[in-house]
């Protein structure tokens, strides 16, 4: 199931990103595009929707988030990928019981090294600390889906990756 998330993820971020720049399509013509070419036979898209539902539903309030954790950015100045992983992540951090902090936290981290510019990772890092700090996300009532147990990933280079969550002037490891 992971991996379905991480693709699903995938595909909402292109998506999300994707509509910004275009007004000639609405999002969902975009994610059904996007979910035909990627993943054409998968028919149980569940968490997708409920991703999309949600960011759509909070999007203004998350963005106030962005800019009262971000406030040296100006919302209009972040780049458009940066704002899109932290809409997924902050959905996932304070409206999704399902998904444990942590995970949104990586997943936003590990996507901003992938799809982001150099300094992506960092600041969707910083940003997503802050509130997991503020809103004591330790203490967020999960809903537990799958097994506890989490094994680090590989990164190219075959070492085990944390996901650095910056308080201030100190870091915490996940």
């Amino acid at each position: 199931m992971g991996s379905s998330r991480h693709l699903f993820r995938i595909i909402v971020m292109q998506s999300l990103y994707e509509k910004e720049f275009r007004d000639d399509l609405t999002l969902d013509e975009i994610v059904k595009r996007n979910q035909e070419k990627l993943i054409p036979d998968v028919t149980d898209i569940d968490f997708m929707t409920k991703l999309l539902d949600g960011i759509a539903e909070h999007k203004e309030q998350m963005s106030g988030y962005i800019v009262k954790y971000a406030p040296e950015f100006p919302l209009d100045q972040i780049p458009v990928i940066d704002k899109v992983l932290l809409w997924m992540s902050i959905y996932e951090l304070l409206y999704d019981p399902e998904i444990p902090p942590k995970v949104a936290i990586n997943e936003a981290v590990e996507l901003g090294k992938a799809y982001g510019g150099d300094n992506t990772s960092k600041f969707v890092n910083g940003v997503l600390g802050s509130i997991y700090t503020d809103f004591d996300m330790d203490n967020k009532p999960v809903k537990e889906t799958a097994p506890k147990k989490q094994t680090a990933t590989p990164d190219a280079g075959g070492e085990d990756t944390e996901t650095n969550i910056v308080e201030s002037d100190k870091e915490i490891t996940l």
